[in-house]
């Protein structure tokens, strides 16, 4: 789930941005750049943007050390507020786990709602979800909604259901299986693009 190689989520998103021209994105929850560099990387630009000032310290460090400040932006952020940027500014978005933090289904559909603003017409909304069939759903203490806390960590979960309720904006198009870590947390893949 974590480390230095990017997530596998990360390696397909990049696969499809390179199909689709796609070489402006927005990272929402960036977390130690992992993700991000693999982008940068790839000559993708990355506007990053994170909860944490040490996780976005650590990604800036990297960006100077790697010679990739030209195609990464670092911001501290709070994704339960409204982005940052005009209308239109990028041509993908990525979050890799970012829909699983303690949001509400509020939080979730605003969340969605400012991502499409942000996205230019066609672009693509790529992130990741915990879902249904992972071994900590319903465990531990039930937080209403679809939220479970383990460990004093709290994880909202996705069926593809409500997957495609807060996708309203967006057209569907893929919504894929995978497993990630050694536990392992099983995943839904979302690409959604916007009409």
């Amino acid at each position: 789930m974590f480390g230095l190689k990017p997530s596998i989520a990360a390696v397909k998103a990049l696969k499809k941005f390179q199909k689709e021209n796609i070489t402006n994105i927005v990272e929402l929850g960036a977390g130690l750049g992992r993700d991000t560099i693999y982008f940068a990387k790839n000559s993708i630009h990355v506007h990053a943007l994170d909860y944490s000032p040490s996780a976005l310290k650590i990604i800036n460090k990297k960006k100077n050390e790697l010679n990739l400040s030209k195609f990464i932006n670092t911001q501290l952020f709070d994704v339960r507020e409204k982005l940052p940027f005009t209308n239109d500014t990028f041509q993908g978005c990525f979050s890799h786990m970012l829909y699983c933090m303690a949001l509400s289904n509020d939080n979730i559909n605003q969340l969605n709602n400012e991502i499409c603003r942000v996205l230019t017409k066609g672009g693509l909304n790529i992130y990741t979800v915990r879902n249904f069939e992972d071994g900590d759903y319903k465990n531990g203490i039930h937080r209403g909604e679809d939220l479970y806390e383990n460990d004093g960590f709290i994880v909202h979960f996705f069926s593809r259901d409500k997957i495609i309720k807060y996708s309203k904006k967006f057209k569907s198009l893929e919504i894929e299986e995978f497993e990630e870590g050694s536990f392992p947390r099983k995943l839904y893949l979302v690409k959604n693009t916007k009409v």
